[in-house]
């Protein structure tokens, strides 16, 4: 068998046009393999793209400065954002390998197997290592791309191009560019084949299949003094579509409702399995409740504010009994992630294991078909989506994901406040303005918001009507506005009496500090 090409002869030298050929080749063959690959992995439920196993190891493996800084680049497009980068990695090294092939077709064929490897041992470790045959998405996609490339390299060989009449040459090229054509529309449709047949897997039928939700004592309606009406302002309560979404899910769990299972289990005296039915029989309650995450900048928009529906967390653990020992209370998704808090938060708030969301089932990307949700508390240590497991444990016993890499063990969120309007060098007319925004202190509640303009005296703001303390509450103050530049700052105060501090810190270990400042420009009159 051939293991390389024969080296250019001096009157046939590397140039910058068959470079650029070989690269080409490399890329689409680079395509094929994972168009291949796609479609093997739509064989089985516990298989997936090897991107998406690779980035998943990605997510784990990364440093959390990295991560943090992901979030504070793209926010809730950092999946995207890391997809992305897997996919221009694979394309840069798929062009360096066509190169490398023209001159050394072993060293390319090796290459290859090196990333199906990687991509091979990114599937059955991790969080939520798959079976041992889930390497087969990575290693098939590997081999057809050594087998596409093997075919591109052929239909058009360098050792011609000076020898050749130009009519061949031409046909040749020809024929490189038929191969290459035929290669690419047909990873289009492998991979389109293979993401049709994967989503026989989805749960969207089965969250359909579960209809409306009712609460056995529902909340009234919210009263309308909760909004002050002005424009700008976020919405008291934030549409599902438009909640902030921050995970280390790459792709979306797929649990239906009729396999799902909740488990409580560790230091517990009766442990128990439910089935998504047996869970919506207990007691369901609704709680009015904000949630925002521990990787929010001041005066950043991860966070919002939902009705949710649920069984009631410290109800479902008495009946279970909580062992003295244990002090923490661990939740567990389908895909390994795991939460943990105090099992002290248990004290009368509306702690819940939510199944639905303003009004419906849990929308897929937030949890369906159940999730944890417990106010004051930053969702890194608390909101596990996606669950499967309660586990009673210690806190000396067992670290939680994030942990390890560096974030505190027990994040209660801080009193903060964000400016949402006028927006950071917005340009404004002269005359009166309204400064208004949102601010939070979870299970304490705000007790006044003041804003302060170009250094002055601290101006405390009108508040709009409190739902609950577990809420954000909006505020606004009216302005007169002169021409110039003008710095606005703004602080709330909770009801325990703790003003939010104006030193800044970064997210990382337990939640930013400082005050939302921005500046506005205001026209001459």
């Amino acid at each position: 068998m051939e293991t390389s090409a024969p080296p250019p002869t001096p009157s046939q030298p590397i140039t910058s046009s068959s470079t650029i050929r070989d690269a080409f080749a490399g890329l689409v063959a680079g395509f094929f393999g994972l168009g291949f690959a796609e479609l093997v992995s739509s064989i089985a439920e516990r298989t997936q793209s090897p991107v998406l196993d690779v980035g998943d190891r990605a997510v784990d493996l990364a440093p959390s400065p990295l991560k943090n800084l992901a979030i504070e680049w793209f926010g809730t497009n950092d999946k995207i954002a890391l997809l992305l980068g897997v996919g221009a990695t694979l394309a840069i090294g798929a062009m360096a390998i066509g190169v490398v092939a023209r001159r050394s077709a072993r060293t390319a064929w090796l290459a290859i197997l090196a990333f199906a490897f990687l991509g091979s041992l990114a599937s059955v470790t991790g969080r939520n290592p798959g079976p041992w045959w889930a390497i087969a998405p990575a290693l098939l996609g590997g081999l057809a791309t050594i087998a596409a490339l093997r075919v591109l390299l052929r239909s058009w060989s360098p050792s011609n191009d000076g020898a050749a009449t130009p009519a061949r040459s031409t046909k040749e090229r020809r024929v490189f560019l038929y191969s290459a054509g035929g290669f690419l529309a047909t990873a289009a449709v492998l991979g389109g084949v293979g993401r049709r047949a994967n989503n026989r897997f989805s749960a969207s039928e089965s969250r359909v299949a579960v209809g409306e939700l009712r609460a056995d004592l529902a909340l009234q309606s919210p009263p309308t003094n909760i909004e002050n009406g002005v424009a700008g302002v976020s919405d008291f309560f934030t549409p599902n579509a438009e909640f902030y979404r921050i995970d280390t899910a790459l792709t979306v769990p797929q649990l239906r409702t009729d396999t799902w299972t909740l488990r409580i289990t560790g230091l517990v005296d009766r442990p128990i399995e439910l089935t998504y039915d047996e869970l919506l029989e207990l007691p369901l309650v609704e709680s009015d409740i904000t949630l925002s995450c521990v990787s929010n900048e001041v005066g950043g928009g991860l966070l919002g504010t939902a009705r949710w529906l649920g069984v009631r967390l410290d109800d479902l653990l008495e009946q279970v009994g909580i062992q003295d020992t244990a002090d923490q209370i661990v939740g567990k998704s389908s895909d390994g992630y795991t939460c943990g808090f105090p099992v002290a938060a248990l004290d009368g708030r509306d702690a819940l294991i939510a199944v639905a969301m303003n009004g419906e089932p849990l929308p897929l990307q937030h949890g369906f078909p159940a999730r944890l949700i417990v106010p004051g508390l930053y969702g890194y240590v608390s909101a596990t989506k996606w669950l499967t497991e309660i586990n009673l444990t210690r806190f000396e016993d067992f670290d939680s994901y994030w942990v390890p890499r560096g974030w505190d063990a027990e994040a209660p969120i801080k009193t903060q406040s964000r400016i949402d309007t006028p927006k950071g060098l917005q340009k404004l007319s002269p005359g009166p303005t309204a400064i208004a925004g949102v601010a939070w202190a979870q299970t304490r509640g705000i007790d006044r918001v003041e804003v302060q303009i170009d250094g002055g005296e601290w101006t405390e703001t009108t508040l709009a009507e409190e739902l609950n303390d577990v809420t954000w509450r909006q505020w606004m103050l009216p302005w007169d506005a002169t021409p110039g530049n003008h710095t606005i700052v703004v602080r709330a105060t909770d009801r325990t009496g703790e003003t939010q501090t104006e030193d800044r810190a970064a997210p990382m270990p337990n939640g930013a500090t400082g005050h939302h400042k921005i500046v506005v420009l205001v026209d001459e009159a």
